[in-house]
């Protein structure tokens, strides 16, 4: 009975502490270099910074929430490693989703300010 509880008390803990960390949406579009006003690049620099923060806070969240699982004394070491790599991949599936939307801004940008020489 006890060890029931304490499992249904862990799986509450790992519930509330990954609702705590919340993906951030990437911005919805990003503008056509061959088309867009300067404002619309600047937007949309914006967005792309503020994404790329929230990306950060995420991961930082993730981080903190690792550390809370370490500390809970919940876990057995194996359970640990689990969480360790779980939180290992979603750090990294932010981070590429982060290098894609600003890559594919800059390329816009680069189209944009090409389109300003001609």
């Amino acid at each position: 009975m006890k060890s029931t509880l304490i499992a249904a008390l862990a799986g509450l803990a790992a519930a509330t502490a990954q609702a705590g960390c919340i993906y951030p949406r990437s911005p919805e579009s990003l503008p056509d270099g061959n088309i867009a006003t300067f404002e619309e690049m600047v937007e949309a620099q914006k967005a792309v910074r503020q994404f790329n923060d929230d990306i950060a806070a995420y991961n930082a969240c993730l981080e903190l929430e690792m550390k809370s699982f370490e500390k809970g004394g919940l876990y057995d070491e194996q359970r640990l490693n689990e969480l360790r790599a779980m939180q290992a991949k979603k750090n990294n599936s932010a981070v590429d989703e982060v290098e894609s939307v600003v890559g594919r801004f800059n390329e816009q940008l680069r189209v944009f300010k090409a389109r300003d020489k001609k």
